[in-house]
């Protein structure tokens, strides 16, 4: 409890950063026609532009996009990375095991015109890797799953096979909705939610340093009670948004 505790003590301690006015190369790729309908509609709700900007990605890095879904995300990395740099849509091997689909919205995403620099790869949790060394690894809305899933230890060897494939000093994001403070891993497969003071333990075990935090994506009404599916609370769910820094 006493870890815990303190834990929490330490999300509460790092400034929260509100993301600076997105550039032009992050709005236009918001903006973008290429985006489907579908996930437009959504913005709103997930604010991309200042998730994006608080991330720091920017053209010619190279991006990861863990557990991508329908790749909501892929596509808008793949536009601010433009010509000169590269998104890999990271399903893990384990998601494909339990779906078989898994990676079928990724990979006809990826063979559009708009997306040439998008590539998709599958690789177990503990074994991800790309062929170029990341500048930003991110996933949203899926660590309460492969926490859930597949247990704490694989997240936790997720955690340290981003930290080997990111560059010094290079970012990775961590969104998720929030769970009760002091549940751990209790509510990852029944409500879909996860403690933030367990993500930060295990990325802190897997070498990272939590640089920021963001209030983008919260929502005080949220009570962190019912499953994120819910009608009364879907698409708006308190999140936490964690910056983490791999050490240069």
């Amino acid at each position: 409890m006493k870890t815990k505790a303190l834990l929490a003590a330490l999300i509460l301690a790092v400034p929260t950063a509100y993301a600076a006015t997105p550039s032009a190369y992050v709005s236009t790729a918001v903006q973008s026609s290429a985006r489907p309908a579908e996930d437009t509609a959504r913005d709103a709700a997930r604010h991309p532009a200042e998730l994006v900007a608080f991330a720091g990605i920017k053209p010619g890095d190279t991006v990861a996009d863990l557990m991508p879904g329908g790749g909501y995300f892929t596509r808008i990395f793949s536009g601010v990375v433009g010509a000169n740099g590269h998104v890999y849509a990271v399903v893990p091997s384990e998601f494909v095991q339990k779906n078989p689909k898994a990676t079928d919205k990724v990979t006809a995403l990826a063979a559009e015109k708009d997306f040439t620099n998008v590539s998709v790869v599958t690789a177990p949790l503990a074994g991800i890797a790309t062929d170029k060394p990341l500048d930003v690894a991110w996933t949203s809305d899926n660590y309460h799953d492969a926490t859930g899933f597949f247990g704490k230890d694989q997240a936790l060897a997720m955690d340290k096979a981003v930290f080997k494939a990111l560059k010094p000093g290079g970012v990775f994001i961590v969104i998720d909705h929030v769970a009760q403070t002091g549940s751990g891993d209790s509510a990852t497969t029944t409500l879909h939610r996860i403690d933030p003071a367990l993500v930060l333990e295990q990325a802190k075990a897997a070498g990272f340093t939590l640089e920021g935090k963001s209030q983008v994506l919260a929502n005080a009404a949220d009570t962190h009670e019912k499953k994120v599916f819910d009608e009364t609370i879907r698409g708006h769910t308190d999140q936490f948004v964690f910056k983490f820094r791999k050490p240069k």
